[in-house]
């Protein structure tokens, strides 16, 4: 809701704030209480609580003040131009303002670096997800990377044999609203303690006891906002779902950036495009919506579910589909750690990325900046190190969501009945009561009996694509 003209002053509001934070946070005195603490007789949680606070501790000491008031002061210009010049194409008035942006953040990278002994991609990298490095990424990237492109060119030629028909009318946006709001009961969510409102991205944010989640409508199509909503769910729910005793504590927040993202799209890409819940939908989205005609082919289940399961080359990370979005994150991250590590200059970018579209998706961004290497606000922002958390949560979901099916015998047929309880339960259990209990090795070993493993996500994607008929 903050005009365009708010940027400047919130930006430096904010840059106070992180300042008297990180002196709070780094005061002597809290090295004393946490060796203190450390000899005390403590259970569990009461420890790996304490290793939170001391890892927290150490993330912030590592960094002078003056470094985390020129990043969130440049950072905050920044991210306000890159909405203008994205609009503009304006590749030439944006790189300096990110150049700027990039410099800071490869002096916090190498503050980051001398503290942890990590290289400098690796401590950034950690900042979002702890305990993971370029030498874990790359072996799960590489096996992605292997297949996904003839996976893609597979899909494509498989799908345009076959017809789609798109559902077409007005849809109204109180129609998408009270749509959203009846999936959001049947997931799960405490209206109690969260809401559901309309911005310009969809987004979750808020605290455990009031969740607030975003999305945004179109009257020509439905399937965008719908699918923000039973994302954002996702996220709401994991939140929602956080050990109560321990919500003020450091032990009872989301474990990482890749779990969060791992039970969005557990919901919106495990659950809620499968055909099984789709047998549920089908007969809701006729009735939401005025333009919906129940004996219409392109109403019917099948044509839903080639609808939410379309594949498509685009030059867009946000609308990408799940087989081709890895290879969108894959791209960032690889450029990104180049940078960092001193490899790419911000000059370079542009054409580095049009290579690499052209690579992975047979796309070319050439002079294209705005749907190019000005799409995303997350280098503006100084996010380096975040866009890998977005495939390691798709991996993470369909090897919690494969786990749940073999757990609950019963998940498909109750997914078809909109009946959610037993797969909520599942994860209240496995991922969201445990807070930060476990790194996140020791969750998914305790949850599904191993790492992280990117074969649950090829075997996911091969099944609904190619091998369902």
């Amino acid at each position: 809701m903050m005009p365009a003209g708010g940027g400047e002053a919130r930006g430096q509001a904010l840059a106070t704030l992180e300042v008297i934070m990180h002196g709070m946070l780094t005061e002597p005195r809290v090295a004393g209480w946490i060796e203190g603490a450390s000899e005390q007789p403590l259970d569990p949680w009461q420890s790996a609580n304490l290793r939170e606070m001391a890892r927290s501790y150490r993330q912030a000491t590592c960094m002078p003040a003056d470094l985390v008031e020129r990043q969130r002061l440049a950072t905050s210009r920044c991210e306000q131009a890159w909405r203008r010049y994205r609009a503009e194409n304006n590749w030439q008035a944006m790189a300096p303002l990110l150049q700027e942006v990039v410099t800071l953040a490869r002096e916090e990278a190498a503050v980051r670096a001398d503290a942890s002994g990590l290289s400098r991609y690796d401590a950034l990298l950690d900042t979002y997800e702890p305990g993971m490095t370029c030498a874990r990424l790359d072996p799960l990237f590489g096996d992605l990377k292997a297949f996904l492109p003839g996976l893609l060119d597979e899909v494509l030629a498989r799908q345009a044999a076959g017809p789609l028909l798109t559902p077409e009318g007005s849809f109204s946006i109180e129609e998408q609203r009270q749509l959203g709001l009846e999936i959001m009961r049947t997931l799960g969510f405490d209206f109690e303690h969260g809401r559901l409102d309309v911005s310009h991205h969809p987004f979750c944010g808020g605290v455990p006891s009031d969740v607030r989640i975003t999305t945004r409508y179109r009257n020509d199509e439905f399937l965008a906002a719908l699918m923000g909503v039973i994302h954002e769910t996702g996220h709401a729910l994991y939140e929602q779902g956080l050990p109560a005793n321990w919500r003020q504590q450091p032990v009872g927040q989301a474990l990482s950036m890749a779990m969060h993202e791992s039970q969005s799209l557990l919901m919106e890409m495990q659950a809620c495009r499968s055909r099984d819940f789709l047998h549920y939908l089908t007969p809701h989205l006729q009735k939401a919506f005025a333009a919906a005609d129940p004996a219409s082919p392109a109403w019917q289940e099948d044509n839903l579910h080639r609808l939410f399961t379309r594949v498509k080359r685009g030059y867009i990370r946000v609308d990408a589909d799940e087989v081709s979005y890895p290879l969108h994150v894959i791209l960032r991250y690889e450029l990104e750690r180049d940078l960092m590590e001193g490899r790419m200059e911000v000059t370079e970018i542009p054409e580095a990325w049009d290579q690499r579209m052209q690579q992975y998706l047979g796309l070319s961004t050439a002079g294209n900046y705005t749907d190019g290497c000005l799409q995303d606000v997350h280098w503006p922002a100084g996010l380096f190190g975040y866009f890998p958390t977005y495939t390691l949560g798709a991996m993470t979901a369909a090897q919690l969501f494969a786990t749940a099916r073999t757990d609950i015998p019963e998940l498909p047929r109750q997914l078809a009945g909109g009946n959610f309880c037993a797969l909520l339960g599942w994860l209240r259990d496995k991922v969201h009561g445990q807070g930060k209990l476990l790194d996140y090795d020791g969750l998914m070993t305790r949850a599904t009996g191993s790492p992280l493993q990117a074969r649950y996500f090829r075997d996911h994607l091969q099944q609904r694509y190619l091998d369902a008929r």
